[in-house]
Formats: structure tokens, C-alpha cells, sequence
């Protein structure tokens, strides 16, 4: 016979065990009720409850020292250094500080609050009835009275320190997410605002590559020049070049318009940015009669006898214009670097 087929009637209303009897319960799904509370050492020693507090005042203040160590190991160790380290082997010391550390700082944040919980914070553990789920103003006043018993219970306004160095960890970690943002590549720094062009650099013709004198310039020619010093095979040519490179035209003094440009010029000799301001193509479209560039990318057209101002197309702002004159050898020479940055505006631009 199964034990399906058992009658219930049948069975003991005692059951006999090594350990005496045990009586069958009349309802087994009764409510047991919570069991005692019984306190810990913290709660009735207040110098447990200290220990405790430095224990977890010291675990958030590693952290601090991990997330410190984090960024540090951003400064210290570079890309490309392998490192032995049993049993992982030859492995990035870059990578696997960061990984030691920030999972440190992770982990010490984590351990602190549960010692905190399991040893400070309140314990007792109380019975709630369900209610509906519309917040009637009775419930939001037991809310806040909950509140503000919890905070009380977790001690957070008597253990000073404990609440500082918990904030401190909090607010030093997310510093490890900002040193992160080096892997976006190098900071630009001044680069976009400078070039080659300085004081006292020759400009070089780019087809003959030999220093352009006054008499080499003509009326209604446009002559192209680079800085004294940049070479072709150089690593850094074409990211210079880009920046620097470099129109010449020789207007008529009586026909420029603007007047700084008149006394940035020699002669009527002219040196205006060859990068267009709109999206950084080489302009090398002149025409003569009218003193116009045209780019062909976009058809950007600057009116090289009034400042280099936009007069048609999507260009932003005007080409800047280099102050050139003539040294003792009598070459043309950059007089200083570009007012303003060369090439299409960016988020720098004042």
C-alpha cells in the first residue's frame, strides 16, 4: 500500500524519538511569532561598540587610501610597462594596479557598511502589517517617524566617525570615473591656440622651399609658405603644417580695407591662415581682380583686402591673419604667432 492510501486517521498523535516525544502541532502553518531578541556584545559593552566604530572608521579611510593609490597609478606606472607578478605571470603593471586598487576601494566602502550594519546598527527585527498601497497622510507621518528612528538607530549623528570617513570614501571614489577620462586620448592643452609661426621664423616658399623676399611677391599672385625649420619627412609634418600653413598675396596699399591689416602687412604683402575656418580645407582658389579666396570644399569665399571676412558661405569667422616683416637679410618674417587659433572654430574659442 502507498502512502497516499494511508488514512490520516490512523497515525499518532505522538511520535516516539530518540529525543522523547514530539507532539503534532494542530495547525502547522500557524505563525511562529519572531523568536527573542537577544542583544550583542556592542549593545550592552560601549567598548565593543568602539571597537567596532575604529574598525569601520579604518576600512572606509583604506578605501580612501586605495581610490588615492588608483589615481596615482595613472601617474606612476606608463601604458607599455610589463611586470612578473606570481601567479598572474607578465601582465600590465598599469592594468593591474588600477584593477588592485579600485577593487580595494570598492570592497573596503562594501565591508565597512555591513560590519556597520551587523554590529551598530539597530537589530531588533520588527513585525509590519501590509497596507494599501495609497499613501494616506498616517503612513507618511509613520514614514518619517521610520526615518528618522532608523537614523537614530544606525547611530549616524552619535558616531562622528564613522558618518565622516563614510562620506569621505563616498566622495573620493567617483574620482577614479574623472582619471578615467585620460583614455580619451592627450589633453589638448595649448596646442589648437599655437603653431610654429614665432618671432623672428622666415617664411619659407612651399615650391622652392628657399625664404620669400619682398621682390618674389607680386601683385595679383598668391604664393604659398610654411615656418623656417618645418622639414617634409619630419614625424610631426603633417599635424604642423596643418596648423601653420600659409597664404601670401601682395594688395595695393590703397586697396585694403582694414586697418589692422594694413599695419600687419608689408607693403601690401599679406600672410593669411591657408586652413578654412569652416571645416579645415586647404583654400587655394584666388581671384585678382576681386582679392576673393574661394574654398572648394563648401565654397566658404574671403575677402582677403577686408580681414579675411566671410562674405559668402558657411564659414564662421575670418581667416586669421599672420603680422610678417623683414629682417636684416631682407626676408619676410613672422612678426609672432597667429592672433587667434587657425582653422574651424572649437569649443575654446572666446
Amino acid at each position: 500500500m502507498s502512502s497516499q492510501e494511508i488514512s490520516e486517521e490512523g497515525l499518532p498523535a505522538e511520535q516516539d524519538t530518540a529525543h522523547g516525544a514530539v507532539a503534532v502541532a494542530d495547525d502547522p502553518f500557524a505563525d511562529p511569532g519572531l523568536p527573542a531578541h537577544r542583544p550583542r556584545i556592542q549593545d550592552i559593552d560601549e567598548r565593543a561598540a568602539k571597537r567596532s566604530e575604529r574598525a569601520v572608521a579604518l576600512m572606509f579611510t583604506l578605501s580612501m587610501l586605495a581610490t588615492v593609490g588608483f589615481i596615482a597609478s595613472y601617474v606612476i606606472f606608463p601604458v607599455d610597462r610589463i611586470v612578473y607578478i606570481w601567479p598572474f605571470g607578465h601582465i600590465s603593471a598599469l592594468n593591474f594596479s588600477l584593477g588592485l586598487t579600485l577593487g580595494l576601494a570598492l570592497f573596503l566602502i562594501g565591508a565597512g557598511a555591513v560590519h556597520w550594519a551587523r554590529t551598530l546598527m539597530s537589530d531588533v527585527e520588527v513585525a509590519d502589517d501590509r497596507h494599501a498601497i495609497e499613501a494616506t497622510p498616517e503612513v507618511k507621518a509613520k514614514v518619517l517617524a521610520d526615518f528618522a528612528d532608523g537614523a537614530r538607530e544606525s547611530a549616524i549623528g552619535r558616531r562622528k566617525l564613522i558618518r565622516n570617513t563614510m562620506f569621505g570614501a563616498l566622495a573620493l571614489v567617483p574620482l577614479s570615473g574623472v582619471v578615467l577620462l585620460r583614455d580619451l586620448g592627450p589633453l589638448p592643452e595649448k596646442k589648437l591656440r599655437k603653431t610654429m609661426w614665432a618671432k623672428g621664423k622666415q617664411l619659407v616658399n612651399m615650391n622652392t622651399m628657399e625664404p620669400l623676399r619682398p621682390e618674389d611677391v607680386v601683385v595679383g599672385s598668391l604664393t604659398f609658405a610654411m615656418p623656417e625649420g618645418l622639414e617634409e619627412d619630419a614625424h610631426d609634418f603633417q599635424t604642423q603644417i596643418a596648423k601653420a600653413a600659409l597664404m601670401i598675396v601682395r594688395i595695393e596699399p590703397d586697396d585694403i580695407k582694414n586697418k589692422r591689416q594694413r599695419e600687419w602687412a608689408h607693403e601690401g604683402i599679406v600672410a593669411f591662415s591657408k586652413i578654412c575656418t569652416h571645416v579645415g580645407c586647404p583654400i587655394s582658389l584666388y581671384e585678382q581682380q576681386t582679392h576673393h579666396v574661394l574654398c572648394p570644399c563648401h565654397q566658404s569665399t574671403f575677402d582677403l583686402s577686408d580681414g579675411a571676412r566671410v562674405i559668402f558661405g558657411p564659414a564662421g569667422h575670418p581667416l586669421p591673419q599672420l603680422r610678417i616683416g623683414v629682417n636684416s637679410e631682407g626676408n619676410l618674417e613672422a612678426l609672432g604667432d597667429f592672433a587667434e587659433p587657425v582653422g574651424p572654430a572649437f569649443w575654446e574659442r572666446g
